[in-house]
């Protein structure tokens, strides 16, 4: 007895037809209406202080906690400064400045100062004037 052997067949796959989409038009956003503030009596709103920019960390002493800051406008002990960056945010007063570890009191424009700082300050934060 001899086995027949079956024969293979190639099966025809039906080509898929690319669907075309209409295109869709979409309405235009509403524009939503501006309502007008009401006008605040005085002393009813305080304004916040503007902030002027000082300068910028370009580097920072973890264990003495201190920052160098290059600075753009003239600084002096006392003023309150804003430190603010991508991960860093606090206000502080100047209490301690440094240039080549001597104290000053005041430092001027393009001066790379040393300052004590309260908290955690990373290159590229800026300083603010508050």
């Amino acid at each position: 007895m001899a086995l027949k052997k079956k024969k293979k067949t190639k099966r025809k796959v039906a080509k898929r037809k690319a669907v075309k989409r209409k295109a869709v038009k979409r309405r235009p956003a509403k524009k939503r209406a501006v309502k007008k503030r009401a006008v605040a009596k005085k002393g009813a709103l305080a304004k916040k202080p503007k902030e002027k920019v000082i300068g910028i960390v370009t580097h920072y002493f973890p264990k003495v906690r201190a920052a160098v800051v290059k600075l753009k406008v003239s600084l002096s002990i006392g003023a309150r400064v804003k430190i603010k960056g991508h991960t860093t945010d606090f206000t502080q007063n100047v209490t301690s400045m440094q240039i080549d570890r001597v104290a000053i009191n005041t430092a001027k424009r393009g001066d790379e100062i040393g300052l004590l700082v309260n908290s955690r300050a990373r290159q590229h934060d800026v300083v603010y004037k508050v």
